[in-house]
C-alpha cells in the first residue's frame, strides 16, 4: 500500500530519490568527497584572498579558507542527518512516553507532566534552544539533545490526544470490563494504534530538527567549526555573500531539499497509514 502511494505521485518519488541521495552521501562521505573537508589549499583562494568559483578541480568552488565546498557539504550531510535522526528519535521517545502516561495513567503524575509540557510549549522553541545551547558546551551530541528537549512537546500533545481517543473506544472499554490488565491493553491495543502517528511524526520531525540545527549552527551556537554542518557553512561564508553567492545558496538549497523531501515522505506515510484518507482525490 505504501509503495502504491509513493508511485501514484511524482513528488513522492522525487522525495524518496532526494532522501536516498542525501543518506548515501552521509553514509559514503569518505569515498564520495574528493578532498578532506578541513584541508586548506594554498591554491584554493584567489590572489586577493577570495574564494574560488566552481571550476574543474573544485566543482562547487572553495570557501573563505580555501577548503573544498563540495567535500564540506558531503561531510556536512553526516552531521546534519545524524543530529536530525538522533534528536528526533529522542524527542519521539520522550513525547510518546509522556503523552501515553498523561492520557492513559493520568493521576497526579499525569497532571504534573502535562503542566510541565504546557510550560515548555509556552517558550518559543528557537529561543529555548538558544538558551540551552548557550548553557552547555556545543558539540554534535549536545546540539542533538538540546533540539530533542525542545521538540518533544509537540509529539507529546499529539500522542496525548490520540491515546485519549483510543482509550474511549468500545473495544478498549470491553477489555477493561472483562478484567484485562491495563499494561496488556496498552501494549496490545493502544500502542499499535499509535504506531502510524509515531511513524509519520518520526519522518516529518527530521526536517524540523535539521532546520533547527542549521539555525543554531548559523547563529554560532550549534556545531562548531571545523566540523562541517550545512548551517555553519552558511555562517562562515556569509561575509562573501555578495561576491561568492554560491557559498550560501548551495548549502541553503540542500537544506531546503532535505526538508521538502522528508515533509513529502511524511505526507505519503500519512496517506498510506491513515485509513480515513484512502481513496481521496490525488489532485
Amino acid at each position: 500500500m505504501f509503495l502504491k502511494t509513493l508511485c501514484n505521485r511524482p513528488s513522492n518519488i522525487f522525495a524518496v530519490l532526494i532522501v536516498i541521495i542525501l543518506v548515501g552521501c552521509a553514509t559514503f562521505a569518505p569515498w564520495l568527497a574528493p578532498f578532506d573537508p578541513t584541508e586548506q589549499f594554498f591554491d584554493g583562494l584567489t590572489m586577493e584572498g577570495a574564494p574560488l568559483p566552481p571550476n574543474s578541480r573544485f566543482l562547487l568552488g572553495t570557501d573563505l579558507l580555501g577548503r573544498d565546498l563540495l567535500s564540506r557539504i558531503i561531510y556536512g550531510s553526516q552531521t546534519s542527518l545524524m543530529i536530525g535522526i538522533v534528536a528526533n528519535s529522542v524527542a519521539i521517545f520522550i513525547g510518546v512516553l509522556v503523552g501515553v502516561i498523561v492520557a492513559y495513567v493520568r493521576g497526579w503524575l499525569g497532571s504534573i507532566l502535562m503542566r510541565f509540557t504546557d510550560l515548555i510549549m509556552a517558550f518559543p522553541a528557537l529561543l529555548l534552544a538558544i538558551a540551552l545551547a548557550a548553557i552547555f558546551t556545543p558539540s554534535i551530541w549536545i546540539v542533538a539533545m538540546v533540539i530533542a528537549m525542545v521538540n518533544w512537546v509537540q509529539i507529546a500533545r499529539v500522542i496525548y490526544s490520540e491515546t485519549l481517543a483510543i482509550s474511549a473506544k468500545d473495544f478498549v472499554m470491553a477489555e477493561i470490563s472483562i478484567g484485562i490488565s491495563p499494561l496488556k491493553i496498552l501494549f496490545s491495543h493502544i500502542l499499535p494504534h499509535l504506531l502510524p502517528t509515531i511513524l509519520v511524526w518520526a519522518t516529518l520531525g527530521i526536517s524540523t530538527t535539521v532546520l533547527l540545527e542549521a539555525t543554531l549552527s548559523y547563529l554560532g551556537i550549534g556545531v562548531q567549526p571545523p566540523t562541517p554542518s550545512w548551517g555553519n557553512i552558511i555562517f562562515e561564508n556569509q561575509t562573501y555573500f555578495t561576491i561568492s553567492p554560491w557559498l550560501v545558496f548551495i548549502p541553503g538549497a540542500v537544506i531546503v531539499l532535505l526538508s521538502l523531501s522528508f515533509n513529502l515522505l511524511g505526507d505519503a506515510l500519512r496517506d498510506a497509514l491513515d485509513p480515513t484518507l484512502n481513496g481521496r482525490d490525488d489532485a
